[in-house]
């Protein structure tokens, strides 16, 4: 099995909207966009056996063990605000699911939807770019299926990752966790929705507003900004330049629903070149 360039481990998900359902969830964004960008990419996930088959995106490998569920989510927006349910979910993964030709990945995200990655299953990437996603840790499911915010108590996921991605609306107001994150993390990215993002990296905390962008679907932009940092991160060594690029690509995603709007270099270049006055201060 081929080494893949870039790693993404986390639920697949079936984003149910009306009439149907489509493809979505933090491992899907992520590896669609890396394969845009030009990485040889694979998911590690957990779902029904029909539906790993019908995971078709091309330049992305899949790996894992099939499922009794898939994970399925309903996210509703309501005056910038987003109510989500969860009606099934797939079995955890746990670390049978890595492929062991792909421990020497160059790059990998962990991107849990709701808490089925295990805190330390980044722990085999030792020689990685190693990045969270902290949402899925953030995460709890009520007995209505709904889902609510809640503080990570567990073993630190974050241990041993040199990129950390949050966003403000699932951080809320635990700022201590925040505090805990930036004194153990060389990089923490906090995603604003529509004011972009802050940055803590060299002790200090920088901002970047975000691009303009005609809005359609804000779905999945977090996932789109991290894996573009994380891509252009690890080929200039500059978080800077890492987050003009994560924040273009994020503003072209939500110009189309779902998957649409992922864009490659070309497009995330051109908007760069566009708006030269958007940059990391």
């Amino acid at each position: 099995m081929t080494t893949p360039d870039f790693v993404v481990i986390g639920h697949v998900v079936q984003d149910l909207i009306p009439g149907g359902w489509r493809w979505g969830g933090p491992a899907i964004f992520a590896a669609c966009q890396a394969q845009r960008l030009g990485l040889r990419t694979g998911i590690i996930t957990r779902a029904e056996p029909n539906m790993l088959q019908e995971l078709s995106l091309p330049g992305v490998a899949v790996a894992g063990r099939p499922s009794k569920a898939t994970t399925n989510f309903e996210n509703v927006y309501e005056q910038d605000h987003r109510r989500q349910h969860v009606p099934r979910q797939a079995e955890p993964l746990t670390a049978d699911d890595l492929p062991e030709a792909w421990l020497s990945a160059p790059i990998v995200l962990l991107a849990p939807v709701c808490g089925e990655v295990p805190p330390d299953l980044g722990q085999p990437f030792s020689g990685s770019l190693l990045a969270v996603a902290a949402q899925g840790w953030l995460r709890r499911i009520d007995r209505r299926r709904r889902v609510y915010r809640r503080a990570w108590s567990g073993p630190p996921f974050w241990s041993g990752c040199q990129a950390l991605f949050v966003s403000q609306d699932d951080l809320g107001r635990r700022r201590d966790q925040l505090a805990q994150w930036t004194a153990e993390v060389p990089i923490v990215a906090m995603t604003r929705d529509r004011r972009g993002a802050t940055l803590h990296f060299e002790e200090r905390w920088r901002q970047i507003d975000a691009f303009p962008a005609r809005e359609l679907d804000p779905t999945g932009a977090g996932d789109i900004l991290a894996t573009a940092f994380l891509v252009r991160y690890h080929e200039t060594g500059d978080a800077a330049e890492a987050a003009r690029f994560g924040a273009a690509a994020a503003s072209c995603s939500v110009e189309a629903l779902g998957l649409d709007g992922i864009a490659g270099r070309e497009e995330i270049e051109a908007r760069m070149k566009e708006h030269p006055e958007v940059v990391l201060r």
